[in-house]
């Protein structure tokens, strides 16, 4: 099942509907601050993302701080031991660092 993504501005959100509270509501993804959102509606919930970011982007630049979280690429992976090793393998049978090899299979996941 594809999930619903909401994008505005460089930023993602997705939104849910909590059943018990009869709201819709999100979350923006992929930064390091805690900023949501919600709506009796779903027709107006992207309008309060919307929102959400542009309240976000205004309170960053008040306060003079960097929005959104930034990324460097570097990040550690805990995995089996025997799962490293078949991974290892088959990089070098591919002839490709072990690097380039999660990033590929990285990239095949998102992509999908």
């Amino acid at each position: 099942m594809k999930k619903s993504i909401m994008r505005y501005k460089g930023y993602t959100a997705q939104p849910e509907y909590s059943a018990e509270d009869r709201i819709f509501y999100g979350t923006i993804l992929g930064i390091s601050d805690a900023v949501d959102f919600q709506s009796d509606s779903a027709k107006d919930l992207e309008d309060e993302f919307h929102k959400a970011v542009d309240d976000y982007l205004e309170f960053c630049a008040e306060i003079g701080k960097e929005p959104q979280k930034e990324y460097n690429g570097l990040f550690n992976v805990r995995i089996p031991p025997e799962l490293h090793k078949e991974v290892a393998v088959f990089a070098q049978m591919e002839g490709v660092t072990l690097n380039k090899a999660v990033e590929q299979a990285i990239r095949a996941m998102v992509n999908r």
